[in-house]
C-alpha cells in the first residue's frame, strides 16, 4: 500500500476529529417549547379550562347538553350554570328551572335579550320571569373641545366586586356594552363597572339565582385574566357544579357541511349522474318526418278520421246524402217537390243505377252503429250516385 496515502488519510481523520470536538465543546443545549395550538377537547369545549380550575379547587364538575339533566340533578348543594344559547327554551323548561332553584339550587344564567319598553318584555322567558332587565350601557360623556386632554392609553373598564372583610375589590372583564337593571330591587348584591352593572344575585325560595351579562370571561382565553377565575369559584363554592352550554344540537346536514363537504359534493354529483343516466333515451332518436310527406290526401284523411271520431257515422252519411240531393236538384227542376219514390225514379234515370242501390244509399240510416264493411259500402254507394250526377 502506498505510504503517502496512509499519512494523508490519518491527517484527514485527525482534522475531522479535532473539528468535531471543537463543535461539541461550543454547543449549548436548550429546550424549545412548540405551541401546537389548543387540543381538540379545548376546541370543542370553550369552558374546558374553567372545568379544570373548579376541579382543582375540590369541586365536583360535570357538564350537560340538555335541560332534561334536571330530572336527575338534586337541587341542594348544586350549581347549574346556563352558559349556552337558550332561545328555543320552552315555558315548561323555564318553570322546571325556576322550580329547581326554589327547592335549594343555585342557578346562574346569561342574559340573552334586551328589554323592550314598548312590549314590556325582552323575549328571554327566563330573564323576564326574574324581573331583571338588560339594556345597552349609556355612552360616556365626551369632554368639551377646551377640556380635551392629551391622548393616553385607555385603561379597560373593569367590573368591581367588594367582598366582606376585604379592603380591595376584585376585578373582572365583563363586556361593558350591556347593563343589568333591577326595577323591583330584588338583588342581594351586584358587581358594577364605571358604566353599568354586569352581575346580580337574588334569592329565590330556598335557592338563589345569579344573572350576568356575558360569560366570555370564563372561556379558555379569558379565564386567566384579572380575577375572572376567582369569581367563578366564589359564585359556586361549596357546591357541585354542572355546566350547560350546548342545549341545541346541529342537525345532520349542518354536521355534514361542516366536517364532510367533499363527501357531500361527491354524493350530490353521484345522484345527479344517476338521474341523468336513468333519464337517457333507449335506442336512437326518431327523426321528424319530412315536410314532403304531408300531402293534401293525408290532411283530408286526417280530417275525416277526426269527424268520424267526434260526430259519428250518421253525420258523415247524412252529409253525403245532402250532396246527392243537391246535385239532383241542379239536374232536374222541381226535384225537391217530388216524393221519395218519384225522386228515386228520377235518380235511377239520371245515374243509370239500379233502384236497390239508390234505396240503400238514400234510405233512412239505422239507429245502431254500422260495421266497418257496411259503412264503407254505404259511403261507396253515395259516392257513386254523386259522381254520376
Amino acid at each position: 500500500m502506498n505510504r503517502p496515502l496512509i499519512w494523508v488519510g490519518l491527517l484527514l481523520a485527525c482534522l475531522l476529529g479535532a473539528g468535531g470536538y471543537f463543535v461539541w465543546s461550543k454547543a449549548i443545549p436548550y429546550d424549545e417549547v412548540v405551541d401546537r395550538g389548543p387540543s381538540p377537547e379545548a376546541l370543542a369545549n370553550h369552558y374546558l379550562a374553567a372545568e379544570h380550575f373548579l376541579s382543582q379547587q375540590g369541586l365536583a364538575v360535570d357538564h350537560a347538553n340538555s335541560v332534561e339533566r334536571l330530572t336527575t340533578l338534586p337541587a341542594k348543594g348544586h350549581s347549574l350554570l346556563l352558559l349556552g344559547e337558550r332561545s328555543n327554551m320552552s315555558p315548561r323548561q323555564v318553570e322546571q328551572l325556576l322550580a329547581w332553584a326554589k327547592s335549594g339550587g343555585h342557578l346562574l344564567l346569561v342574559a340573552e335579550a334586551l328589554w323592550d319598553e314598548e312590549t314590556g318584555k325582552s323575549g328571554d322567558l327566563l330573564l323576564d320571569r326574574l324581573d331583571i332587565h338588560q339594556t345597552l350601557s349609556d355612552e360616556p360623556e365626551e369632554l368639551a373641545p377646551t377640556e380635551k386632554k392629551p391622548l393616553k392609553k385607555k385603561a379597560p373598564d373593569l367590573t368591581k366586586l367588594y367582598v366582606d372583610n376585604e379592603t380591595a375589590p376584585a376585578y373582572f372583564s365583563f363586556d361593558t356594552d350591556f347593563n343589568l337593571t333591577d326595577p323591583k330591587h330584588l338583588a342581594q348584591f351586584s358587581a358594577n363597572s364605571a358604566r353599568s352593572s354586569h352581575l346580580m344575585q337574588l334569592d329565590l325560595g330556598r335557592g338563589r339565582v345569579t344573572v350576568i351579562t356575558d360569560s366570555d370571561l370564563w372561556k379558555t382565553q379569558n379565564i386567566g385574566r384579572h380575577d375572572n377565575a376567582w369569581l367563578l369559584w366564589y359564585l359556586t363554592q361549596g357546591t357541585a357544579v354542572t355546566l350547560l352550554f350546548n342545549s341545541d344540537f346541529d342537525d345532520l346536514f349542518t354536521l355534514l357541511v361542516r366536517y364532510f363537504p367533499q363527501a357531500l359534493v361527491a354524493l350530490i354529483a353521484l345522484v345527479a349522474l344517476a338521474l341523468w343516466r336513468a333519464g337517457m333515451r333507449q335506442g336512437p332518436i326518431q327523426s321528424p318526418p319530412p315536410n314532403a310527406r304531408r300531402q293534401l290526401q293525408e290532411h283530408l284523411k286526417a280530417s275525416a278520421d277526426f269527424l268520424l271520431r267526434r260526430s259519428g257515422q250518421g253525420t258523415l252519411l247524412r252529409a253525403l246524402q245532402r250532396d246527392v240531393l243537391r246535385a239532383a236538384r241542379r239536374r232536374h227542376t222541381g226535384f225537391e217537390h217530388l216524393d221519395n219514390a218519384e225522386q228515386w225514379r228520377v235518380l235511377e234515370h239520371l245515374t243509370h243505377q239500379p233502384s236497390h242501390v239508390i234505396s240503400q244509399a238514400l234510405g233512412p240510416l239505422p239507429a245502431k252503429r254500422l260495421s266497418s264493411a257496411d259503412f264503407s259500402r254505404q259511403v261507396a254507394c253515395l259516392h257513386t250516385l254523386r259522381n254520376a250526377l
